[in-house]
């Protein structure tokens, strides 16, 4: 395919056509507990699934693109989508393939910022899961499934178009006071928001993700904690002495209803994933 010469509409209708790839890591524990059905069931299965943000949009766009009729609400719960699929058809029907490391073989720079994408992405929604619970969030699993999915099609330009997403980071690289937005318009035509909002619209994407495109609903508490999950988790990637950090701990404190530095103690103490 020609990637240059593709605009928002031509991406969003490949990408609705991709096979999505989805992590070397999550193929390989699939495999293993498909190898021992004592380990086997949805519970297992979602554990993968939701560890890997790759896995989880393929997994939500098969279920949206075959739903039931009669089906009146969209499925955010990555459990509850497996117990309606059944695990047979789970494992014939979306595939743990291809796999993102041999996808980007030739890609190494590319593949390297996907896993660091990947891995923020990570550590964020198991902080807003977290917060989510101690909020008594009635629907914490669209907060963490939302957060996990906040960039996720930042994740799918690098594995589709890695070398224009290297140029956009060669750009920004070169002039530190270059925003984002304006060095994706000048590579690709258009943004990330841009194609990160359409996408979930027309993927039918959990709602609390296409809310936090919505600068009117920026102050909800829900918007809120997955902005502040994202904010930390990209803050504290090399560490914790980022100098963001601290206003992080005063928002997550008034989000919480906690002091500061009692937050910084428990995030620092929260066993993020690997």
């Amino acid at each position: 395919m020609s990637q240059h010469s593709k605009g928002l509409s031509e991406w969003l209708a490949y990408l609705g056509q991709a096979e999505i790839p989805v992590l070397k890591s999550s193929a390989r524990e699939l495999e293993r507990l498909r190898a021992d059905e004592s380990l086997l069931n949805p519970r297992s299965i979602a554990n993968v699934v939701t560890d890997d943000p790759l896995m989880t949009v393929k997994l939500l766009r098969f279920m949206q693109n075959h739903k039931h009729r009669n089906q009146k609400y969209e499925l955010v719960d990555v459990k509850q989508a497996l117990l309606m699929l059944g695990v047979d058809t789970f494992f014939r029907e979306v595939p743990a393939a291809p796999v993102v490391e041999d996808m980007l073989q030739g890609h190494i720079e590319a593949l390297v910022q996907l896993l660091q994408t990947v891995r923020r992405a990570q550590r964020s929604a198991y902080y807003a899961y977290d917060w989510a619970l101690r909020l008594h969030d009635l629907h914490a699993e669209e907060v963490h499934v939302s957060t996990l999915l906040a960039h996720v099609t930042e994740m799918l330009m690098w594995c589709f178009s890695p070398v224009q997403m290297l140029d956009i980071r060669r750009l920004q690289q070169a002039d530190a006071s270059l925003r984002s937005a304006d060095a994706q318009k000048r590579v690709l035509g258009f943004t990330g928001v841009e194609l990160q909002r359409q996408l979930a619209i027309d993927w039918h994407l959990p709602e609390l993700l296409q809310n936090l495109l919505d600068p009117a609903l920026a102050k909800t508490s829900r918007v809120r904690n997955v902005t502040l999950a994202v904010n930390l988790a990209r803050h504290s990637a090399q560490g914790w002495d980022n100098a963001a950090l601290p206003d992080d701990y005063r928002d997550i404190g008034d989000l919480l209803r906690m002091e500061p530095e009692r937050v910084m103690a428990l995030v620092q103490a929260t066993p993020a994933p690997h």
